[in-house]
């Protein structure tokens, strides 16, 4: 049996709310962990009542408690009365749990139970774990079936009889749930005797057994034993402890800009350049670079061949907590083919390092004089600065990483691919053009046979083409295209009319070239302008401007063209689109929000490659939302890696996801240049968060292979929406999801998924040629490239997904068959008392409707998920997700929304019972009837809260 026991000692506890009629309380904890409960004793009269009482929980299995929470609830004691008036909770998650001697005792924001429910104030608690054999866990006590069959004097009931008639009782019969009694130390023991012990054991038997808390199950199989969950943490970060969404401030870690990530200190060094440096070679040249030196790390810069007045303006950063050594060794060095040479060097005593705290300017560099190999300072100079900071320090962006330092001088791969990037995507445009007809088309080798012609549209690797046309001197086509297009508008509309003069030979008659800029813009439905072109027989010809002013004959082609700036261009899948802005800007609206991301670390990862006859990965972490991509540092040869860096986005819709996905950096590979191969991608929609809290949750890593579904780890992440503007974000449920002329004008779904793979081209494109850049591979995944393709699993979880809509149906259905049938007299007498009276007063459905609607609304407010959903192991793609937004409506899955709906039913409920039905009859059928010139092609506004409504689209697979 395991050894490990859970303590918690209950400090004190400041401004709780006062319950009773005589302004005041009398407070006592109950604790609860494991099926296992502690209360404290009762403080009379006190909102701030100090206790100073320690409780020791059996852990029964040591690998489930990180999976485990601790409980504490606060309630005040009522004298003659079996009423305990809630005063607040706090939850302890498992994974914060820390041993003896490194817990602190912290004052932890009282928690409401329920969306009525009047906490406040704060409960001071100090929780570890302890494998002291001298302590103990508490004797179990069970609870009476009822509370009141005895009811002993709190003041007259020896100690010793209580411990041994609750012996006696273990011993008859263990219960499944055990009620803990209070346990103090030895030392308070010996002060106090009866002080923990000799309370009334009424309190004792009003405590309920409390089943353990699953976190968040989204695996196959039994139960969480999969682990395939979320798990929620309580990291210390910039901002303090995150407990319970919370930010709990410490005295010592200041606020800063990057309270969502912990603060990691860093040495940077930036070497900037040098002069006068001596030459080595026997030619006489020198071919310098750095190395930067401390302990067993080395940070090396380019080499510039034949300089002795080099500049680099590098910048190395070295993690604080790994440094072994308090000196730093600047050395410059002579690249030759066998042997390096050396040239001088600088050394800095790292207590003397000077810190930096932005906003403070940048740390300027000095000159320093080179030491040879006899200590002796001559000419040769290097121009460096060194100094302490964080990640909020500028440079942190530019530097090269101990941990992501390799052994070989390997400084060009570095530069390329291990920083720390923010990418934008380009703006994309839809062009639609319009292919009308042509004049004069003439057969230059055959000018008396009627040309069969058609026209070729290209845009850089776009190309599309119109139908042959009957045979004619005039050919008309009126046919209409679309193409994606990106600014800057570096390429050209090509229009290449040709004669279909054989079955496998077109013959060119004339070319178009129309540049981009030209092209007209256009935000809404309006008409656009068609011209007129005369055809070149060469690109270079028709882009020359002086030959398309000359009065000629010549063939023409008719062509409407304008570039839409009122859709929006879908480069991600439609279901995960983290971004639903028209093109154009004038037609965006205030952002509504801003959408905070820590990037904390990662654990327990599979090793992807081989190094050192030992499995490693060098992992990256690339988020995308809306045009704004982020990559992380690679940390090189680590399972574990720490990144901890934040980063934040603008919010213009609250129904988008946030896309967060591991890599494995195929650079440093045998052979090097692989592709960089996927570890796990987490989704994170932004209407399943709760203004103001931090969600710091870690996040299985899954990923399926052909042998089955993998975990490979968990990434721990730290995620915080702010609304800026209450009143807009909830405006957005009744605006429609998409743009205006994605109704007036909609796109087929075809057409949109054509249109979708030449934005992803443009983008993989625009991306591949950053520095570093992100590769095809990690583009294609971050945006669910091959989400349209079949699978036979994605149909099977389909089908369930059917069935689980359908299966409260078939519930009611059962349920009526019970009825039918008198199994429970009782329930069906109360069915008939209920169908008689909506008979006899049918104007009373509807709004009993609504308002049993509301109450279940309001009472799934207690069982409202905690976290954001997570990838669910058991749903994959669907075409439709209708049904399972009906049920999201009371499921609290989306807070704003839910709360809008109940609010909702509830007032309909209201108005209805005093409205009469004829009059609501009335106006509902005038409604429907209504003159077309009343309807719009907009989705009216519950149509567009229905559609916003989250589905489980963005936890599929």
């Amino acid at each position: 049996m395991s050894n490990i026991k859970l303590g918690v000692e209950v400090i004190s506890a400041h401004g709780l709310f006062n319950a009773d009629k005589q302004n005041s309380c009398s407070p006592f904890v109950e604790l609860k962990f494991d099926n296992q409960i502690f209360r404290t004793t009762t403080k009379p009269n006190d909102p701030n009542p100090v206790w100073h009482e320690s409780f020791y929980f059996a852990v029964s299995d040591p690998s489930f408690l990180s999976t485990r929470t601790l409980e504490a609830h606060v309630y005040s004691y009522q004298d003659g009365t079996d009423a305990k008036p809630f005063l607040g909770k706090v939850r302890v998650n498992g994974t914060s749990f820390v041993p003896r001697s490194e817990a602190a005792p912290f004052n932890y924001p009282l928690e409401k139970r329920s969306v009525f429910s009047r906490a406040r104030g704060e409960l001071g608690l100090r929780v570890f774990i302890t494998e002291d054999p001298s302590i103990t866990p508490s004797l179990p006590t069970p609870v009476p079936e009822s509370p009141r069959s005895y009811i002993p004097s709190p003041r007259q009931e020896p100690v010793k009889s209580i411990i041994t008639a609750a012996a006696n009782m273990v011993a008859a019969d263990k219960p499944k749930a055990r009620t803990l009694y209070n346990v103090t130390p030895s030392v308070n023991q010996q002060q106090q005797p009866t002080t923990t012990m000799n309370y009334g054991m009424q309190e004792m038997r009003d405590a309920a057994p409390m089943p353990p808390r699953v976190v968040q199950y989204n695996g196959p199989g039994p139960g969480p034993s999969s682990d395939f969950t979320v798990k929620e943490t309580s990291p210390f970060l910039g901002g303090g402890r995150i407990i319970g969404g919370r930010i709990v401030r410490g005295t010592q870690r200041p606020v800063g800009t990057y309270d969502l990530v912990e603060e990691m200190r860093f040495l940077f060094v930036r070497d900037v350049k040098a002069r006068d440096l001596p030459d080595r070679d026997l030619t006489g040249s020198l071919d310098p670079y750095v190395e930067v030196k401390i302990g067993n790390f080395k940070g090396v810069t380019r080499h510039l061949d034949k300089n002795s007045d080099p500049e680099w303006n590098q910048v190395f950063a070295f993690a604080k907590e790994n440094l072994q050594s308090n000196v730093l060794e600047i050395v410059v060095k002579d690249k030759d083919l066998v042997l390096d040479d050396y040239v001088g060097t600088v050394r800095f005593d790292l207590h003397e390092v000077r810190s930096r705290v932005p906003p403070d300017s940048p740390l300027a560099p000095e000159w320093y004089r080179l030491e040879n190999k006899r200590g002796e300072k001559k000419k040769a100079e290097i121009m460096l600065a060194v100094w302490e900071g964080t990640q909020a320090d500028e440079a942190f962006g530019d530097a090269v990483f101990s941990d992501s330092l390799t052994s070989s001088d390997s400084s060009d791969i570095i530069s390329a691919n291990l920083r720390s990037k923010v990418y934008h995507s380009p703006r994309l445009w839809y062009l639609r053009v319009r292919i009308i007809e042509a004049q004069d088309v003439i057969i230059v080798s055959d000018k008396s046979r009627l040309p069969e012609a058609f026209v070729r549209i290209q845009i850089g690797n776009q190309m599309l083409k119109t139908k042959v046309s009957q045979r004619s001197f005039h050919p008309r086509w009126d046919q209409e295209f679309m193409f994606v297009v990106a600014e800057p508008f570096e390429e050209h509309l090509v229009l290449s009319v040709e004669d279909h003069s054989a079955a496998n030979r077109d013959e060119p008659v004339g070319k178009a070239v129309i540049p981009l800029s030209a092209i007209e813009r256009r935000t809404d439905d309006r008409a656009f302008h068609s011209r007129w072109f005369h055809l070149e027989d060469s690109i270079s010809d028709a882009m020359d401007e002086d030959k398309a002013k000359r009065a000629k004959f010549a063939t023409r082609l008719h062509v409407a063209a304008v570039l839409e700036g009122g859709y929006h261009v879908f480069d991600e899948s439609t279901y995960y689109s983290s971004d639903l802005r028209p093109t154009a800007r004038p037609l965006w609206k205030q952002a509504i929000g801003v959408l905070e991301l820590g990037i904390l670390n990662a654990n327990g990862l599979h090793p992807v490659k081989n190094r050192d006859g030992k499995g490693t990965s060098d992992t990256y972490v690339v988020a995308k939302y809306g045009h704004k991509w982020v990559r992380s540092r690679t940390v090189i040869n680590s399972l574990s890696p720490k990144y901890n860096e934040q980063y934040t986005w603008e919010v213009f819709d609250p129904a988008t996801v946030l896309t967060i996905c591991v890599f494995d950096n195929g650079h440093f590979a045998a052979g090097g240049n692989n592709r960089d191969q996927t570890i796990g991608k987490v989704r994170i929609r932004l209407s399943t968060l709760q203004t103001g809290r931090v969600y710091t949750n870690a996040y299985p890593l899954l990923v399926l292979t052909p042998s089955g579904l993998k975990k490979r780890g968990e990434l721990h992440l730290a995620v915080r929406f702010t609304c800026t503007s209450v009143s807009n974000t909830l405006m957005k449920y009744t605006k429609p999801l998409l743009p205006k002329m994605h109704y007036t004008q909609p796109l087929s779904v075809n057409l949109q998924e054509m249109l979708r793979a030449q934005a992803l081209n443009i983008i993989v494109a625009r991306l591949g040629r950053s520095e570093p850049p992100l590769r095809r591979e990690v583009v294609e995944y971050m945006t669910d490239a091959k989400t349209h393709l079949f699978s036979m699993r994605r149909s099977k979880a389909n089908f369930f997904r059917f069935t689980a809509v359908f299966s409260g149906v078939m519930s009611v259905w059962k349920w009526m068959g019970e009825v039918c049938s008198w199994r429970t007299p009782v329930t069906t007498a109360l069915v008939h008392v209920l169908y008689t009276m909506l008979v006899m007063f049918p104007e009373m459905i509807l709004p009993t409707v609504f308002l049993y609607m509301a109450v279940i609304g309001f009472w799934n407010y207690r069982s409202k998920p905690r976290f954001p959903p997570h990838m669910d192991t058991k749903l994959s793609y669907a075409e439709t997700a209708q049904g399972e937004r009906v049920q999201a409506l009371l499921s609290w899955r989306d807070p704003r929304a839910t709360a809008i709906f109940v609010t909702f039913c509830f007032i309909v409920a209201m108005v209805l019972y005093i409205t009469p039905f004829k009059l609501f009859a009335l106006l509902s059928g005038y409604y429907f009837m209504r003159h077309p010139k009343l309807r719009h092609r907009i989705p009216s506004a519950p149509l567009n809260f229905f559609r916003r409504l989250p589905a489980m689209t963005d936890s599929m697979l």
